[in-house]
């Protein structure tokens, strides 16, 4: 292991503002990885008592016995043993890290106390003081300058053949403009009927959406779908046309903090239930996209 980066990994969550972080020391039997009577149930009361809280990091240790190498994979045992009681049960940060000191670091004179892994933590209170406490500067974000969007893309189809595909330039540009709070109607983006499988001739509508969130990465959206002609959207069609599109762009890379999806059946009409022409019918099954932020 590379100690000088270990070292440094741990000023960067211990040297920086600790007064609001937390610690949580583990501790196991001599030579093992493996947590036992006492031990597992103090370890899995502190879990339900920290649902709330945020990993920052763990340290995995042993004492002197036995050699290096031997105590570095012990301490990483440890270590892998507690995130696998931990993982989908506490919050744990993205940049999460394990490391593993062995026996390379202060002793105890008490033996059993240099057998553990040691959590960082914060707990709920402190979450919104996070990139203070652990001295990060948030990343900052620039809009895209103003970009020329396609009139028309390639894309391929099941057979091997390719398929030019209009895309609606004006669209693009006032969804790239457009203000929080601002909704904006999926024109021409049509689902197989009582299904939330989107046509072949939808296709452009989805990569014009793709384009401009490619574009301009400071936009968030809000994807919401609406029936037509029902009371009661027993299908939930309205949700699954919405994540439809969310799951589109997901599959082509567009993170899912920018994205959230809505179904709101029938309950937000443009025109009064029962719609008295297709036209109405039209305008009330529909797509829309809420811009969250730009």
């Amino acid at each position: 292991m590379n100690r000088f980066f270990a070292i440094s990994v741990l000023f960067v969550f211990l040297g920086v503002k600790s007064y609001s972080q937390e610690q949580y020391s583990v501790y196991f039997q001599s030579d093992k990885h493996l947590l036992t009577g006492q031990q597992a149930a103090e370890f899995q009361k502190w879990i339900e008592e920290n649902k709330s809280s945020k990993i920052l990091s763990m340290n995995g240790y042993t004492d002197e016995d036995g050699g290096n190498q031997y105590n570095d994979t012990l301490a990483k045992k440890r270590v892998e043993t507690i995130y696998g009681l931990i993982k989908n049960k506490v919050k744990i940060r993205e940049d999460f890290k394990r490391i593993s000191f062995g026996e390379q670091h202060n002793h105890s004179k008490i033996k059993s106390e240099n057998r553990k892994v040691i959590i960082f933590y914060l707990k709920e209170k402190d979450l919104h003081k996070e990139a203070e406490i652990l001295g990060l500067k948030p990343k900052e974000v620039k809009k895209s300058q103003p970009v020329q969007f396609p009139e028309s893309i390639i894309l391929n189809n099941p057979d091997g053949s390719e398929s030019e595909i209009k895309l609606d330039v004006v669209f693009m540009k006032t969804l790239n403009e457009s203000k929080t709070g601002e909704k904006l109607k999926l024109e021409n983006l049509n689902f197989v009927l009582n299904t939330f499988g989107i046509t072949k001739e939808s296709r452009g509508k989805l990569y014009e959406l793709l384009l401009v969130m490619q574009q301009n990465p400071l936009l968030k959206i809000d994807i919401q779908g609406h029936v037509c002609c029902v009371k009661s959207d027993r299908q939930d069609l309205s949700t699954q046309r919405a994540k439809a599109i969310y799951k589109f762009l997901e599959m082509k890379g567009i993170p899912k903090s920018r994205m959230s999806y809505r179904g709101f059946g029938s309950t937000q009409p443009l025109h009064a239930l029962p719609e008295k022409t297709e036209e109405e019918r039209a305008a009330n099954r529909r797509v829309e996209i809420e811009i969250v932020a730009n």
